[in-house]
């Protein structure tokens, strides 16, 4: 058993084949997977299909890249969306500080606002972080600091080094590795995996992005989560069912999912 903790699968990439896209992913024993919103009109997209089918869970968020896009009307329809049980976390959301496609100052604003909307809903976040690890740590560690509940939830995407995943995994947070760790020269990061506690260690694809090895430059779908499953257990040394279990668990526990899914 496993779980994708973060896919498009509600993007048009699979507008001709999301029904065999979900079966595929069915087939390849995946029980859940949570499709992640990246502004308003994709996370309604994700929302559309959680309703649509049991195994899928949405987030809704807005993405640092479309961060410029976030006006007056955003918060509100986030807090609409996320009042649906379907949803199970706000995001993606941060700072991505390689591309820069929204002004660094307007990811700022954005992922305050943002990080303030799930604490005062008490939900986790998935978070979108790149190239500003110690900068979006600040950020949480100020929020933190301040009365209410404390930020949870996920550092989708991981890329980063083993001392920015422990930041992560230290504060309580989960630290999701896609396709990435299977590659090659990605040493850095399977260095990262190996290092964090195991009950921090979340699986997923990002897909259509990234398709981990052997899949390599094919459009990447849920079911392929098994090949970068199979990566981290091996970097950790230990079976590949001891590995789903654990993130298994993991998710259920970040994202709040139904208890009985690790069950079924």
């Amino acid at each position: 058993m496993l779980i994708d903790s973060h896919c498009h699968v509600s993007t048009p990439r699979y507008e001709e084949d999301r029904d065999q896209v979900l079966a595929r992913a069915r087939e390849a024993g995946l029980i859940a997977l949570i499709d992640v919103g990246c502004d308003v009109a994709s996370s309604e997209a994700s929302l559309a299909l959680a309703r649509s089918s049991p195994m899928v869970f949405a987030a809704v968020g807005v993405h640092p890249h479309e961060a410029k896009f976030y006006d007056e009307t955003t918060p509100d329809a986030l807090r609409r969306m996320a009042a649906d049980p379907r949803v199970v976390a706000i995001g993606e959301m941060g700072l991505d500080f390689h591309y820069d496609h929204s002004p660094r100052d307007v990811q700022r604003r954005v992922f305050r606002l943002q990080l303030e909307l799930a604490r005062s809903l008490d939900m986790p976040v998935v978070l979108h972080i790149r190239e500003a690890y110690e900068e979006g740590l600040a950020l949480i560690d100020e929020l933190n600091a301040l009365p209410g509940p404390a930020l949870r939830g996920v550092s989708h995407c991981f890329t980063g080094n083993a001392t920015q995943a422990l930041g992560f995994s230290e504060r309580g947070f989960g630290v999701s590795f896609t396709g990435v760790v299977t590659f090659k020269k990605a040493l850095d990061l399977q260095e990262a995996a190996r290092a964090i506690p195991l009950e921090s260690v979340l699986v997923e694809t990002d897909c259509p992005y990234m398709s981990p090895v052997p899949l390599r430059g094919k459009r990447c779908e849920p079911a392929f989560v098994v090949h970068t499953a199979r990566k981290v257990a091996e970097l950790r040394g230990i079976s590949e069912a001891e590995l789903e279990a654990a993130t298994v668990q993991n998710t259920i526990r970040v994202f709040g999912l139904p208890g009985d899914l690790g069950a079924s």
